[in-house]
């Protein structure tokens, strides 16, 4: 088998993960893949280096190491390749990950074929002005809209293909995934979703109303989102959480599902709601 492992070897802590991960891989017919800007990190003779979008494209299975940022990343970008993810948590909350530091072992499970494949759905973010598709995006976890350099509200006017649905001033909305539920949407008051549902959330930014809730509306329904400011404080779209897209009264942000659907590989008897009573429940009580 191919693995292709990504994450931030210049940090201590990963690079001592990327080493277990290559002991317990190394070996029979497995090739462990490295991207090429690490090759005077990686010291090991039996690893083997590439450009890290060519990565994805060769192996078997994409190994992230690091937090959930770096999961859902490399989830992200497997599942365009059609690929399997399997993290190993090197942050601090892991809530994507398979497994953690001290449970690398179980990447045995992996090589013997005795792990399962959770797929997620994603959702697409079109940003369009003037009728021009201007930046397109796959999000595993969210797409929020916000106000930009300014501390002042933005209005937004939500419609579910051409129904008007929901109009909100607030610093902003989220737009989540199940998977992307326990993330933002949840700081920001959302609900928990389990993620076999095939659904997107709603969660307003510190919305001026006494009266707002989230609000869960069926994936297979586009949502057409667009937003007024003033003149000087043009609205963002973060799509889990990288790069802001700039967004103005021109243009309209359309949510809809993905054709692409992240997988997770399991190995670990745990079921979604334990996980979110250990890692999210708990650690808060």
């Amino acid at each position: 088998m191919i693995f292709s492992v990504f994450g931030n070897l210049e940090k201590d802590e990963v690079r001592s993960i990327a080493g277990e991960v290559v002991k317990t891989l190394y070996g029979g017919a497995n090739k462990v893949l490295f991207s090429d800007k690490y090759k005077n990190i990686v010291n090991d003779s039996g690893c083997f280096f590439m450009p890290e979008s060519e990565m994805y494209k060769v192996c078997d299975i994409a190994v992230a190491l690091g937090g959930d940022g770096t999961t859902m990343k490399v989830a992200k970008n497997a599942a365009v390749n059609g690929k399997p993810a399997f993290g190993i948590n090197g942050g601090r909350l892991g809530f994507l990950s398979a497994v953690e530091r001290n449970e690398i072992s179980l990447l045995e499970k992996v090589l013997n074929g005795e792990y399962i494949v959770d797929e997620r759905i994603m959702l697409k973010a079109d940003v369009i002005k003037n009728g021009v598709v201007i930046s397109q995006n796959h999000c595993l976890n969210d797409a929020v809209i916000s106000r930009g350099d300014f501390a002042r509200l933005i209005d937004i006017d939500i419609k579910s293909e051409t129904t008007d649905m929901l109009s909100v001033r607030a610093d902003g909305v989220i737009i989540s995934t199940p998977t992307g539920s326990t993330a933002y949407s949840l700081a920001a008051g959302g609900p928990i979703l389990s993620p076999d549902l095939n659904c997107f959330v709603i969660t307003s930014i510190c919305p001026h109303s006494l009266m707002d809730r989230s609000i869960v509306v069926n994936s297979k329904f586009a949502l057409n989102i667009s937003v007024r400011s003033d003149v000087s404080n043009n609205a963002i779209l973060t799509c889990d959480g990288e790069a802001p897209v700039e967004i103005d009264r021109d243009c309209v942000v359309s949510i809809s599902l993905s054709d692409y659907k992240a997988k997770l590989i399991k190995v670990k008897p745990d079921n979604f709601y334990q996980i979110v009573k250990k890692k999210i429940i708990e650690r808060g009580s």
